[in-house]
């Protein structure tokens, strides 16, 4: 599989991490959750998702904005999942427009291959 499958496959996984670290407490209400210790440990788990999304997807770009940008796109859908999934929000037109956004930034970003 390419590099470029893995850094958005990676990406995904941070975004779950990351939104399990921050808005895990809220949705399952568990006292470990809110604890220091839990954010240390799972960032020991979500800084290298991220690093190595980077790192791959520099390498299959050559540029770093592509996947910072994409990256923020899928972000941005993974927490809206999550927090419609497991919290019940419910999106509003203007999250639901912000989504819309957010897969035309991907799309943008991960079908610009031409190199200026």
């Amino acid at each position: 599989m390419s590099k470029l499958f893995w850094a958005i496959l990676f990406q995904i996984l941070g975004g779950v991490f990351a939104w399990v670290q921050l808005q895990g407490h809220y949705a399952w209400n568990k006292p470990w959750l809110k604890s220091l210790w839990f954010i240390y440990a799972t960032s020991l788990v979500i800084a290298p998702l991220y690093w190595y999304s980077t790192k791959w997807s520099y390498e299959h770009f050559g540029a770093f904005w592509n996947m910072r940008l994409a990256g923020f796109g899928i972000s941005t859908i993974v927490f809206g999942l999550l927090a419609w999934l497991l919290i019940g929000e419910i999106p509003t037109l203007k999250t639901i427009i912000s989504l819309l956004l957010a897969i035309s930034i991907i799309l943008i970003q991960l079908t610009n291959v031409v190199k200026v």
